[in-house]
């Protein structure tokens, strides 16, 4: 199995504040992003993405994002099983995030 590389939600801050192309998937139940999402992330919940990855495209960066590191993780794996070669997990989740919200 690749192993997928974590990246911590101040990193994932940084390059967002340093207009990096990332993108952020956030993997959550509705009503969990209802309490706030990572600005210009984009919400997939986790039970839609094998019908979604197929609308990506393969070659961007992504950070995939849930509540505490787990299920995006899962995402993840299963994005890497599908031929992304770029893509982080964000350590820890929403739980550990302190930057910026939307709603």
């Amino acid at each position: 199995m690749n192993e997928i590389k974590e990246i911590t939600p101040q990193e994932v801050e940084n390059k967002l504040d340093n207009n990096e192309d990332i993108k952020v998937i956030d993997v959550r139940e509705d009503d969990e992003v209802a309490q706030g999402m990572i600005p210009g992330a984009r919400h997939i919940k986790l039970s839609d993405i094998p019908q979604s990855v197929d609308q990506l495209p393969k070659d961007e960066s992504y950070v995939m994002v849930c509540r505490s590191g787990r299920r995006s993780m899962n995402a993840s794996e299963f994005m890497k099983e599908k031929g992304f070669s770029n893509v982080s997990n964000m350590e820890g989740g929403m739980l550990k995030w302190d930057g910026e919200l939307v709603f």
